[in-house]
């Protein structure tokens, strides 16, 4: 229901555009995606289900849940709550293992939060955590690295700013594209595993970026 309502919502406040590198899509497969506003989950969920006719499980903030409706719907699509620094953050990484098992795709942000920046430019990924290399050795699942771009064009910033964001955006309707990368294997290594799918992400994000012009691509790719 959700990747559906994105679908529909998503175009009415942006130009969703989508590309994808040659490679199928196994079931069961982890999609890593880089994370730079609120709006992205929704984006992301958009663009999959327009290319490839996909409605992951997503790993999410626990906090989402305390949200009144929305808590109930995530629960029914089988949505797995990430309680962050505390003891229960492992048991997020079991249920998608149960999840991938089961055939389904999961999504899932390792960098673990939005960059703080205020101006709404793109940001290249930050450093990963080493959830998705630990989630990738246990389960065998092959990872699809997803780039998005334009998401801070809808919302970044502080709360006001981001409300405004919201708000003009359908006037506004920026420019937003979402990559798929080449699924790849992960190494058995954490640490070299974890660094090889940062690279693929932030290549398939300098892609995404590119497509919309953004000069934090260009940046990116010279240095």
């Amino acid at each position: 229901m959700l990747s559906r309502l994105a679908a529909h919502v998503v175009p009415f406040f942006g130009r969703l555009t989508v590309t994808a590198d040659p490679g199928a899509l196994e079931p069961g497969s982890i999609l890593v995606v880089n994370h730079t506003s609120t709006a992205d989950p929704a984006l992301v969920l958009a663009a999959l289900r327009r290319r490839l006719a996909v409605e992951p499980v997503l790993l999410a903030t626990a906090g989402l849940w305390r949200v009144p409706l929305l808590g109930r719907a995530l629960t029914r699509e089988g949505y797995v709550p990430v309680h962050r620094n505390s003891s229960r953050a492992a048991a997020a990484l079991d249920h998608a293992a149960v999840a991938l098992a089961s055939g389904r795709h999961v999504m899932l942000y390792a960098e673990g939060r939005i960059p703080p920046r205020p101006d709404s430019a793109e940001n290249p990924p930050e450093a990963f955590r080493t959830g998705l290399a630990r989630l990738a050795a246990v389960t065998g699942a092959p990872v699809v690295p997803i780039g998005q771009a334009g998401a801070r064009r809808i919302t970044s910033g502080g709360r006001v700013k981001q409300i405004a964001g919201v708000l003009t955006a359908p006037v506004r309707r920026p420019g937003l594209h979402v990559h798929i990368g080449a699924p790849l294997r992960l190494p058995a290594d954490v640490t070299a595993a974890t660094e090889l799918a940062h690279g693929a992400v932030t290549k398939a994000w300098r892609t995404a970026a590119g497509a919309l012009g953004e000069p934090a691509a260009r940046a990116h790719r010279c240095h």
